[in-house]
Formats: structure tokens, sequence, C-alpha cells
């Protein structure tokens, strides 16, 4: 397997420390509604730990939760309620958010407010080390003791210097230094320390963090492009400082940014889109088609169109997921081992997804293929399901799609006497309202559907046959299973 590492510059042999990896994601900031960006990266970053399983591997996942922060306090503030409240608040929804994309959870989620003694562990030991100092309650990293920053974000020390100046109240021995501890203003939330009440900085957090859960050296450590300098590169200043060993972690991962026009999205832009609000719109395979369809290193640009054509593929998906053997005892016809080397070898070359995909949709193509024909393609689609659901962690679970439940024969008996192209066109009515609601045509349909058997049970094709048509012109598409139809909205 081989993995881009952005602190090499180049694509390197991935060879973890044993055989369990140990893996560190920078979680989020709970302070408003997670939005898609934050869904591509968590995507990206849920799909290679599931490959990394796949191949054999032992994997412990942690992801943190900066949940004290400035922009915490300030929203919290603004709505007059304690940051603990606010923070707790949109951390649960963003877990509702993971559930809902199909993300599996982590092995911890270590919040910072849970960890200040690990953190001022850590600061007491880069005090005594020199490498930090104290300054009027608040303790400051001193950059020019790291002899190697800058390495990460490829920048030179001398160069970051000049653009660099103290801002207004602080007490920098340097311009360049950076807070761990910060002392606590009025009415913030604050904790005791050796240097009085005060609160920790964003980078140390993720340090000590890392540090406790998994140790001294990492084997990944992730996160968006954005996060590379300064936070990433300080956390490898913090921690290879404390423990005196390098590398603080092996490889460095960072994923492209969705961008909404020229920009990339972010609540401070105030150009994003919800998870919710991508969720009311699309399926969770939808958006993880559309976030894996571009090398998760590439930006990703969002539009309507792109989400659109991936709700289509994960339709496609769905159909042959949902589709029977009827080959009975005959040799399977699909061969999906090659299927699955072309998808191994694109995943083994730096998570290379779109071409994992690509082997996907080509195994269901082939498969929907043997299907019509009466072929048998049991072992195949057991490969799809291992590959697209157990690697990529898409669902394949039908959106909008419903069984037929039983209707009592006097009620079809009834629904025969009466006007059928009326009920059918109160069902077209509801379906052109905005915000239409599903549950309202559910019965009227099940009728539909349930006249539309009796009629085919009595030989009255025509008139069956123009129920369907009328109904799929409508959107509704009607499947005849071996057992039961399901129906399914199509638009």
């Amino acid at each position: 397997m081989k993995v881009w590492s952005t602190l090499s510059g180049k694509k390197e042999d991935f060879v973890p420390q044993g055989n369990e990896v140990k893996m560190y994601i920078c979680g989020v900031t709970p302070y408003a509604e997670a939005h898609i960006g934050h869904a591509m990266s968590y995507i990206i970053f849920d799909v290679i730990r599931r490959y990394i399983k796949f191949s054999g591997y032992r994997l412990k996942y942690v992801q943190n939760v900066t949940d004290i922060d400035d922009k915490i306090i300030n929203r919290a503030n603004q709505q007059g309620i304690e940051a603990s409240e606010l923070a707790k608040r949109y951390t649960d929804s963003f877990f509702e958010d993971m559930d809902a994309l199909n993300i599996l959870p982590a092995d911890v989620y270590p919040r910072a407010t849970g960890e200040i003694a690990k953190i001022i562990e850590v600061i007491r030991g880069l005090i005594d080390k020199g490498y930090a100092y104290e300054a009027k309650g608040s303790v400051y990293f001193r950059v020019r003791q790291a002899a190697s920053y800058g390495k990460l974000a490829h920048r030179d020390l001398e160069s970051m210097i000049a653009g660099a100046r103290i801002e207004a109240g602080e007490e920098k021995e340097h311009p360049m230094d950076f807070v761990l501890w910060k002392a606590s203003k009025p009415g913030e939330p604050s904790w005791e320390s050796p240097w009085g009440g005060g609160r920790p900085g964003w980078h140390i957090e993720c340090s000590a963090m890392s540090l406790k859960y998994l140790g001294d050296t990492l084997d990944i450590h992730g996160g968006g492009q954005d996060l590379i300098f300064p936070h990433h590169e300080n956390e490898i200043a913090q921690s290879e400082s404390f423990t005196g060993k390098e590398p603080f972690a092996r490889y460095w991962l960072h994923n492209g940014l969705l961008q909404f026009g020229e920009d990339k999205m972010s609540k401070s832009l105030g150009n994003l889109i919800t998870i919710k609000e991508a969720l009311a719109d699309y399926s969770a395979d939808a958006i993880r088609i559309f976030v894996l369809s571009s090398h998760y290193r590439s930006p990703l640009k969002y539009s309507r169109e792109a989400l659109a054509a991936a709700e289509a593929g994960a339709e496609r998906l769905r159909r042959v997921a949902g589709r029977e053997s009827d080959g009975g005892n005959e040799a399977e016809t699909i061969a999906a081992e090659p299927y699955r080397k072309r998808f191994i070898e694109a995943m083994e070359d730096d998570f290379n997804a779109p071409q994992a995909l690509a082997a996907v949709f080509d195994l269901a193509r082939d498969i929907n293929q043997a299907a019509d024909i009466g072929k048998s393609f049991g072992k195949a689609k057991k490969t799809l399901v291992e590959l697209a659901g157990g690697v990529l962690g898409l669902t394949m679970e039908a959106k909008n799609v419903f069984y037929y439940e039983e209707v009592a024969a006097t009620e079809i008996a009834v629904t025969r006497k009466r006007d059928i192209y009326k009920l059918i066109d109160g069902v077209g009515s509801e379906l052109l309202k905005e915000g239409r609601n599903i549950d309202t045509i559910r019965g009227d349909v099940n009728l539909l559907i349930g006249v539309r058997e009796a009629l085919r049970k009595d030989k009255e094709y025509k008139l069956a046959d123009e129920i369907r048509n009328k109904l799929n012109s409508l959107g509704i598409a009607i499947e005849d299973k071996s057992t039961f139809p399901v129906w399914r909205i199509t638009r």
C-alpha cells in the first residue's frame, strides 16, 4: 500500500509500527451545525479506516472534540447560555449526522474539557525542557527552540517570522510563539492550573489527547488541508519537543476542501450547507458517492447537479443490491475477482476511491445484465456488497421505496367500481406539492396496486397496465417481485 504523506511530499510505502495502526483525526469544534465540508472529511477518513481494516490490520481510531474555544464562548454569550450547553447541543447533533452518513464511530472521542489534567502535564513538561514559558498567567511555546519548525508546511522559519506580529494584550517573547494556556478573562470558562485560572489553547489539546490515547508516535494523522499550518505544524513542534521522539506521526494525510464557487465551504464565510439540509434532499449514499468521485487530496466543487448524478448512481447500486439471483444451480457467469483486483489496486495506490468506485459500478452493471437474462450472480453480488458496503461504506438501502401491503378484497372491489383515474389524479396532485408528504399518498398508492393485482389475476391486463403506466408518468414506479410488488418514488 502506498500513501501520500504531506510531510515528505511524496508517495511512500505504508509501513505501520505494528499490526495495530494508530490513527488520529482532528474533530469538530461544536459551535454550530456541521456542514457538508465536514461530511467530506469524515467520509474520506472513514473509507481510509475501513480499507486499512479490510487489508488485515487492527486499528485504533481516535477523534477529538474541541469543546472549548473562542467561537463556542462567543456563540454561547450571544445566545445567553453556558458554553458547555452550546458545545453539548452541537456535539450531539454532530454524532447524529455521523450516524446518518454511516460513518463508523471512533474508538475514543476525547473532549478537551475532559483532558485538562493531561494537557497541563504536557505544558509543564514543555516548560521544564525550556520549550515553553509563562507570561502573566498564559503559557506560550518557543517556536525558535523547535529546530525543524515548518517541515510539514514546507515553509522556512525565517520567512514566517518576517510576517508575524504580536497582537495587543499578548505577552509573547517572539511574534511566532503560540499559546498553550490562556489566562482566563472575567466570565469565561476556567480551570485551575499552576499558572492560575485559564483554559487550553487549540493546538495543545490535540497533542495531549493523541499522546494519551495513542502514545508517542502515531501511524496516521489526518485532517483537512486547511489544518496543515498552523495547527498540525504546531502539534508536531509541541509533541516532538515533549517526548524527544521523531516523528510524532509517520504519515500525514490531508484531504482537499469542499468549494462553493471559488471559495471553500466554511461557517466563517457563511456559504455552508449543513449535513442535515443535504440529507433532506439526498441519501447518505449519494453524498458518499459525490465525495468519493474525486481523489481525496483534490478540491471538490459543490453542485446540485453533481449530487443528483451521485443519487442516480446510488439508485443503480440499490437496484442491483435488491435483485435476487434466479440462476438456480447453474455455474456463475460473472467472474468477480477481476473487479475485486481492480478495486484493491486502486485503494492500494493512495486510496484512489474514484477508480475503486468505477470498479464497483462496472461490477454492478454486469450483475444487472446477468439478472436480466436469468443468469446466476450470487457470488458476484456478495463481492459487490463486500467492496461497496464494507469498504466504501455505502448502505445500498433504498430511498423512497415502499412495499405493497395487502388490501382487503372488499375494499379492492369497491375501488374497482369507482373512478380509478380520479384516485390517480389525486396522487399526482399531492406529488406536485412543494414540501410534499409521501405518507399522505401511501394508502392510495397501495390501494391502486391492490386493484392492479386483482385486475392481473382476472386477466384484465390492459387496465392493469394503464394503472402502472399512469403512476409511472407521475414518478411512481412499480416493480413486480416474485413475492409482492414494490413501489418507489423516482423524482
